[in-house]
C-alpha cells in the first residue's frame, strides 16, 4: 500500500484517484479500474475516477439501479469476486448483469473501502474475458483498495478546492490534538496508531466534519468510538 501511495503521490498528471485506477490497471489483468465513493444506504452516485467511459457508465448504472457488486461489497465489508457473469446461477442482480454483459463485461471484482463500520467507498475491477483472479493479482487487489481508502480519506481533509494532487505529499493531520485523539483511540479500542488515524479519518468523513474538530471532540471526551455503523457515539469517556 505505502509503495502504491508513493508511485501515485510521485507521478504528476491527473488527480489522485485518477492516477490510482491508473496504476491498477497496469498492474493487473483487467479491462477498466473505478473508485466510487458509498454511503450507509449504499452508492452515493459519485465517482472519483474511473479509466474509460465503460467503467463510469458500469458505476452510474449500479448507483441508478440501487443494486450491483460495489453495493453488495460496501454492505457486507467483504470483496464481491464474479469471475463469470455468464455462468449459470451466477446471476445476482439481473437489471446489472444483463447491462454489463451487453457492454462486454465478462468478469467484476468489487472491494469495499471501509474503516471499522464506516462505509468509505468501493473500488471494481471490470475485466472483458471470464475468469477468476490469481491469489497474487487479489492481494495486489486488496492493496490497491486500501491504497485507495487510504486516498479518499486524505483527500478529505482538504478544502473543496482543493489541492488534489498535492494531498498524498508531505505529513497529514500534523496537528498536535490530531496526535493526541489517535493515541487515546489506541487506548479506547486496542488497536495501533494507523488504524486510529484511519478511524478518526473515517468518521470526519461520514460526518462531513473536519478531522480536527472530530480530534478534539474525542480529546475533550465528548466523543467515544466504537463498532457500530456510525463508528462512534456522541457518550463521552467514562
Amino acid at each position: 500500500m505505502t509503495e502504491i501511495l508513493s508511485t501515485i503521490a510521485e507521478s504528476g498528471e491527473g488527480t489522485p484517484p485518477a492516477r490510482l485506477c491508473a496504476e491498477c490497471l497496469a498492474a493487473l489483468p483487467v479491462s477498466g479500474v473505478a473508485v466510487a465513493l458509498m454511503t450507509a444506504d449504499g452508492p452515493s452516485g459519485v465517482v472519483l475516477a474511473a479509466t474509460d467511459g465503460r467503467a463510469r457508465q458500469l458505476e452510474e448504472l449500479q448507483f441508478a439501479l440501487g443494486e450491483g457488486p460495489c453495493a453488495a461489497a460496501s454492505g457486507s465489508g467483504r470483496p464481491v469476486l464474479q469471475p463469470d457473469l455468464t455462468a449459470v446461477g451466477s446471476a445476482r442482480w439481473s437489471r446489472f448483469d444483463a447491462a454489463a454483459l451487453a457492454a462486454g463485461v465478462r468478469a467484476i471484482f468489487a472491494f469495499p473501502l471501509r474503516v471499522g463500520a464506516i462505509r468509505v467507498g468501493v473500488l471494481d475491477l471490470y475485466r472483458d474475458t471470464a475468469g477468476p483472479l490469481t491469489d497474487l493479482d487479489l492481494a495486489d487487489a486488496l492493496a490497491f483498495a486500501e491504497a485507495a481508502t487510504v486516498m479518499v480519506l486524505h483527500l478529505q481533509d482538504h478544502d473543496e478546492h482543493g489541492a488534489a494532487n498535492a494531498a498524498l505529499d508531505g505529513p497529514i493531520d500534523s496537528q498536535a490534538v490530531v496526535h493526541q485523539a489517535t493515541g487515546m483511540l489506541t487506548i479506547q479500542l486496542g488497536i495501533g496508531l494507523d488504524e486510529a488515524l484511519l478511524r478518526l479519518r473515517a468518521y470526519a468523513y461520514a460526518t462531513g466534519q473536519t478531522v480536527s474538530v472530530v480530534a478534539a471532540d474525542v480529546v475533550d471526551r465528548r466523543l467515544s468510538f466504537d463498532d457500530n455503523e456510525s463508528g462512534a457515539t456522541g457518550q463521552g469517556w467514562s
